[in-house]
C-alpha cells in the first residue's frame, strides 16, 4: 500500500486517470492520498515493457510506487505494450 514498505503498484487506463502519465520525468513529484494522509513520491525513471513482464511489480526493500498503463498512448484497441513509471517515497 502507498506509504508502506515495499512496492505499491497502481494500474490505470491511459485515456482516463493516467492520460498525463507520459509527461512525468525523473524528479517530478507524485502525491498519493490514503486514509487521510498524503504520501509524496519522487519519479526515478520510466520504462516501456511487454505485458508479460512482471518484474515491475516485484516486491522492493524500500518504499516505492510503480504506476502502469497501456502503451502506446494513442493506440486504438488493446495496446501491445505497457508503460511503467517508478518512484520512491520522499522522507
Amino acid at each position: 500500500m502507498p506509504g508502506e514498505q515495499g512496492n505499491a503498484v497502481i494500474a490505470g487506463h491511459r485515456d482516463t486517470f493516467f492520460r498525463h502519465i507520459f509527461e512525468l520525468s525523473a524528479g517530478d513529484e507524485i502525491m498519493v492520498e490514503r486514509n487521510g494522509q498524503t504520501f509524496r513520491y519522487e519519479v526515478t525513471g520510466k520504462k516501456i515493457i511487454n505485458p508479460d513482464d512482471t518484474s515491475v511489480i516485484a516486491p522492493s526493500r524500500g518504499s516505492q510506487l510503480t504506476l502502469i498503463t497501456c502503451y502506446p498512448p494513442h493506440y486504438i484497441g488493446p495496446a501491445p505494450e505497457r508503460f511503467a513509471v517508478f518512484s520512491k517515497l520522499r522522507p
